[in-house]
């Protein structure tokens, strides 16, 4: 009987042991996202040194891979992969035909582009809002997060799993593209891409260095109604200027971020062959805004649009511009429409 009592105290104290770590935790998860209950995702995780029976085979065989000069202990092969907050991780996922588990979507919807990869993935919330409840179920073998998020979402995921912050810099894609290839087994695959963009590469420049000889290229994009440019390290800058070695304009020169142009400076900028990006989710309050930007009879007086060379959308509007998707894209839409 007193081994009982004992036993009995020893579970009770244990239980208010832990109910107390637990209240503690869930001040500071409550500061996460409004949107989303990371207490209930405090609660849900269980001990670290525990695993689960479908979890036990994976943990036995990993390796480490570096990414970045950070290295992570990963399963052989990872097979249940989560994206959040990473539009470079889907669109390197839909290079390499990964299927991810759970993926980003849009207002609830994965957007289409990404049909072929998402069609069994389930939604984890919307690319700044993940919902860490929903990516806990799912008992992913590695999270791919992005290196904007705060440090508190990167807290919680950590909770949840190895967590590995894909680069949103343009100049690192062929890192981020080997990283999804290394840890799905698709290293083939990626090496083949990238050495197929070179060999685009070299057959563009040798196409359209004379056309576009002393000739202005810009890319923008329309959000909120109002124009945007961006450093020439950014969206799919590094195309134009690293990749295809066109010159550098002044105002792309002098952007430190992403900067609104106003209408004025964009004449004045005169470019002679204009890439627009407008996607209507980023102009839901001005949807009407792309008319009214090619109707200006300011704009119409520029050269890209008195000679035709102002393009919309030649890749899909919501394309971040860096990744391998983006790349291989946008560098074939370029060559097709100066070309014509």
């Amino acid at each position: 009987m007193k081994k009982m009592l004992g036993s009995t105290g020893l579970v009770l104290l244990l239980i208010l042991t832990l109910s107390a770590c637990g209240s503690s935790n869930d001040k500071t998860a409550s500061t996460v996202a409004p949107t989303e209950s990371a207490a209930v995702v405090e609660s849900s995780i269980a001990p670290t040194n525990s695993t689960s029976p479908d979890q036990a085979t994976n943990s036995a065989e990993t390796k480490t891979i570096k990414y970045l000069d950070q290295e992570y202990t990963v399963p052989a092969t990872a097979e249940r992969i989560v994206i959040t907050g990473s539009m470079e991780a889907m669109e390197d996922a839909l290079v390499l035909d990964v299927h991810p588990v759970g993926a980003i979507t849009f207002a609830g919807k994965f957007p289409e582009r990404f049909a072929t990869i998402t069609a069994e993935a389930q939604s984890i919330g919307e690319k700044s809002e993940p919902n860490f409840e929903t990516i806990l179920s799912l008992k992913p073998d590695v999270i791919l997060g992005t290196t904007k998020f705060k440090p508190e979402v990167v807290e919680q995921l950590q909770k949840i799993g190895t967590l590995i912050q894909v680069s949103h810099i343009a100049t690192n894609w062929e890192a981020n593209l080997n990283l999804l290839a290394e840890l799905t087994g698709k290293q083939d695959k990626a090496k083949q891409e990238i050495e197929q963009y070179q060999t685009e590469l070299v057959a563009s420049r040798a196409q359209l260095t004379e056309k576009l000889k002393d000739k202005k290229v810009v890319a923008i994009r329309v959000r909120n109604g109002e124009l945007y440019v961006y450093p020439q390290t950014v969206f799919v800058n590094p195309i134009l200027y690293a990749d295809l070695g066109l010159t550098v304009p002044a105002e792309i020169q002098a952007a430190k971020a992403q900067e609104v142009i106003s209408i004025e400076k964009f004449a004045e900028m005169n470019a002679d062959y204009l890439f627009i990006q407008f996607s209507d989710s980023e102009n839901a309050d001005a949807p009407n805004s792309l008319k009214d930007i090619e109707n200006n009879p300011i704009i119409q007086m520029t050269n890209a649009f008195k000679d035709g060379h102002a393009f919309v959308n030649v890749i899909d509007p919501l394309s971040e511009g860096g990744p391998a998707w983006s790349r291989i894209n946008f560098l074939k839409a370029v060559v097709e429409n100066v070309s014509k």
